[in-house]
């Protein structure tokens, strides 16, 4: 059990029980403070350089802290706009017109995933979406079959967003590598509720954002490179914050920065890195590896109690297979989400998927057997 929740952190805890976190974390008391010191450097500019005392440093200083949630090595973590610019900032490093030009994706993946990639085919790239029976998983040897010689990059979610299903990681980027393909994974329902471990992995890219389980704002994505690939990669979507020395502010070609930070493209969200700091100190307080070992203990509580039931699960029963959240499927799920509102328990609902439901380092056992018996009643 985690012994300090933090829940005082959390004013928003105070109106009702928080299974949201697969969506949007509550807003930590000290976001507000961070907020103010982002207007306080801006209000004194014209005194005090904020560019240059502070501003400029913040991507680094933050994709560093995401760096170790993420396993990754400090140097690896860029901050970018949100997820869907990471994966394109990504996708700009290949050349889908030559050579290998085969993306794999699944069926589960959030709809970004598969809106930007079928977007490629105009460019060359050869799209396999590899089907899921069930709408809750994807064997994994139907996903690496998919991976073959002509394949240039393994796109997936970590964790779906549907389903709450969890990949196998590295049997992924291991299988991948050996036909001669990258890897990205989609971690923004994994970090901060799940260990992950980048390095370990050998994983080659990971993008994700900050406002759901890490409990920050909105615009802060982020993208994780493997430290050995960095220098290989030219993006094409770039802009003058990749450059190796941009207040040069040289004329093209392109020079790019001899870090991560070549993966940056024009001027830094400031005041989405200021509304995500507080959160990631609270996660690095907490320590993913407790969060980790409640999740996976208060979802398989929830699990058995719908089993018990005879619910609808549209969640892998199998920890190793499970993210942090469990699906309910119910009659009218967005009109149950409406109903257990009225009764301060906060989730939501997706087609197919039915109720997402996600217990935090935040929540107490209490309450989560509270909305349990409260569903039930209303279910009932």
């Amino acid at each position: 059990m985690i012994a300090n929740r933090h829940r005082t952190e959390f004013p928003t805890l105070a109106s009702g029980i928080h299974l949201l976190s697969h969506s949007l974390g509550p807003v930590p008391r000290a976001a507000r403070e961070s907020m103010l010191s982002y207007i306080d450097a801006w209000e004194h500019h014209t005194s005090e350089d904020a560019w240059a005392t502070s501003w400029w440093t913040l991507s680094r200083l933050v994709g560093d802290r995401i760096a170790v949630i993420l396993g990754g090595e400090p140097g690896s973590v860029q901050i970018q706009p949100n997820a869907s610019i990471a994966m394109a900032t990504v996708a700009s490093c290949f050349d889908f017109n030559k050579g290998r030009n085969k993306v794999v994706t699944t069926a589960l993946d959030f709809p970004s995933m598969e809106y930007f990639w079928d977007a490629q085919r105009q460019i060359g790239a050869r799209v396999e979406v590899v089907p899921s029976s069930d709408n809750i998983s994807v064997p994994l040897e139907r996903i690496l079959d998919a991976i073959d010689n002509e394949t240039a990059l393994v796109a997936l979610a970590h964790t779906s967003y549907c389903s709450s299903y969890r990949i196998a990681a590295r049997a992924i980027v291991e299988h991948a590598h050996s036909k001669g393909a990258l890897v990205l994974l989609d971690v923004y329902q994994s970090a901060g509720i799940l260990q992950l471990n980048a390095t370990g992995w050998n994983v080659d890219f990971l993008i994700g954002g900050t406002i759901k389980w890490l409990c920050g704002g909105p615009s802060c994505g982020y993208l994780y490179v493997r430290p050995d690939l960095q220098r290989d990669l030219r993006p094409r979507l770039t802009g003058w914050v990749a450059h190796d020395s941009p207040f040069d502010f040289a004329h093209a070609p392109m020079r790019y920065a001899r870090s991560v930070r070549r993966f940056a493209q024009g001027t830094p969200s400031i005041p989405a890195l200021y509304s995500a700091i507080p959160g990631l100190e609270i996660i690095e307080a907490v320590g993913v590896s407790d969060i980790a070992a409640e999740s996976e203990r208060r979802t398989q509580m929830m699990i058995d109690f719908a089993a018990e039931r005879g619910w609808t699960i549209n969640t892998p029963r199998e920890k190793s297979q499970r993210g942090g959240s469990v699906m309910i499927g119910v009659k009218d799920a967005p009109a149950m989400v409406e109903r257990l509102a009225e009764r301060r328990v906060f989730v939501d609902s997706r087609p197919s998927a039915g109720l997402r439901m996600s217990p935090h380092f935040f929540n107490t056992d209490e309450e989560i057997a509270e909305a349990l018996n409260i569903l039930a009643e209303l279910i009932d």
